[in-house]
């Protein structure tokens, strides 16, 4: 069985920002939003939309697909 995407999009989150050496709290500053809603991302709980994650990844400067595409 196949990871769900969204909890392949938390762990690409995570992994960023671990790369980063960013806190949640210092990732979740400079993309605008709560530690809160950030955590539930890496934690794969959020369901976001496609719009949502073309944001985010135009936040982070990566590529869309990255996020959802486990390495």
């Amino acid at each position: 069985m196949t990871e769900p995407l969204k909890k392949v999009l938390g762990v690409q989150v995570r992994d960023l920002r671990l790369a980063r050496r960013l806190s949640q709290e210092g990732l979740a500053e400079e993309l605008g939003v709560s530690t809160r809603y950030l955590a539930g991302i890496e934690r794969g709980e959020r369901n976001l939309t496609l719009d949502s994650i073309d944001a985010l990844a135009d936040q982070l400067q990566v590529e869309a697909q990255s996020l959802i595409i486990r390495r």
